[in-house]
């Protein structure tokens, strides 16, 4: 038996009943998207249920409508722990629920958080404000060229992130560099993540490359990837999912980048016949179209996704269970660059043809797909969440 979870990432499905508390009244990722572009052509997912999922979660996303019969099991879940980034969905989807929010730094870390990296590095840096990470390597690129002084900025989400020319300091230098910044950010500063974003290119033409890797904090307790390993099985991350548990339960991984390159690994770990779990992230509806307000690129990738759906679905044999989600929203159509609290798609697939048409509701927790998919994996379930798979077996 075989279960993949795969994680579109801020790919939301409306503003979660908290939404307020977060400034995120009105977000809708799907929806909003669809509305700016003039509908969304997304035939595959339409089939599944994407449309039946929106009109019971009480909204329309353009060019996905109801089908009389979809596919698979559908709802929605809204998120339970505090906090919108993706360290915690993913911790949440895997059975962890949080319940205190990672520290964010609105004015900049500490001084003296900066002094003792610096001393650990042996150098200066440059930055320490929140910024977009196009933006700071504009802006400061020219000076970290001249001085090699790294360039340290943050978000609104908990992260620290540290960006750095290739040929002014190598990727296994800034690497180095973050997993000081790792061991040093411990509680109260304990942030969710150190990003390294190396970048290559000259002056006024400075461009991210592929070598981004993030440096999670290990998870507090047990998740989902744990317990399937425990048991025996393979936890197979594709992406940057290794990073997000902090390798913690992977048995086998695939660090690739680009949506592209996940859906290819996938495709190969299935190929592979390995049993257990197979966890997937889609970075690029986050990384490169979401946090840049990028509606059409937004679309266009969702497009994209839903053209290689049927690769996935006819490689799914009958022990296979396929779960279609998201991590938090980010919806691009709003004047925020960052993530918004929203509840987040919910698609169920299983090989066997069952849990066809049915409606799961809308689940009060991402924690209740971990669960689910350990019940369809046989493991007994000791964390978060409550199992739907008596309901989308009904189908």
């Amino acid at each position: 038996m075989r279960a993949i979870i795969i994680v579109l990432d801020g790919v939301g499905a409306g503003e979660a009943p908290d939404a307020a508390e977060y400034g995120d009244v009105g977000a809708n990722t799907l929806a909003n998207t669809a509305r700016v572009v003039g509908g969304l052509h997304l035939p595959n997912m339409e089939q599944l249920g994407l449309g039946n999922m929106a009109a019971l979660g009480g909204f329309a996303i353009d060019g996905v409508g109801p089908v009389q019969v979809p596919r698979v099991s559908y709802g929605l879940m809204q998120p339970s722990s505090p906090g919108k980034d993706t360290t915690t969905g993913h911790w949440e989807i895997a059975g962890l629920r949080l319940q205190s929010a990672f520290p964010t730094y609105p004015n900049g870390f500490p001084a003296d958080v900066i002094a003792r990296f610096e001393q650990a590095i042996g150098r200066q840096v440059l930055g320490n404000y929140v910024a977009s990470g196009t933006e700071i390597i504009k802006d400061l690129g020219d000076e970290h060229v001249r001085t090699g002084r790294p360039i340290v900025y943050t978000s609104a989400d908990s992260v620290f992130q540290i960006a750095a020319h290739e040929r002014v300091i190598p990727l296994d230098e800034l690497y180095t560099m973050c997993s000081v910044a790792r061991r040093l950010l411990e509680p109260p500063h304990g942030v969710g993540r150190v990003i390294a974003r190396p970048f290559d290119g000259t002056s006024g033409n400075y461009v991210r490359t592929a070598g981004r890797r993030d440096f999670s904090l290990e998870p507090p307790g047990d998740t989902l990837l744990d317990l399937v390993a425990g048991a025996g099985l393979d936890v197979m991350g594709c992406g940057k999912i290794d990073d997000i548990f902090a390798n913690r339960g992977i048995t086998r991984s695939r660090h690739v980048p680009g949506n592209d390159g996940v859906f290819d690994a996938v495709i190969e770990f299935l190929r592979e016949g390995h049993q257990g779990l197979i966890f997937a992230n889609l970075v690029d509806f986050d990384m490169k179209w979401g946090h840049r307000n990028d509606v059409r690129g937004f679309a266009d990738g969702l497009e994209h996704f839903d053209a290689r759906l049927p690769e996935l679905l006819d490689r799914l044999e009958p022990g296979d269970m396929l779960a279609i989600c998201a991590d938090h929203g980010n919806d691009p159509t709003t004047p925020s660059t960052d993530h918004s609290r929203e509840c987040v798609p919910l698609l169920v697939v299983f090989g066997g043809g069952t849990g066809s048409g049915v409606w799961l509701g809308r689940r009060s927790s991402f924690a209740d797909l971990g669960a689910s998919v350990a019940d369809f994996l046989n493991i007994k379930w000791s964390l978060e969440g409550q199992s739907f798979m008596n309901t989308a077996m009904r189908g």
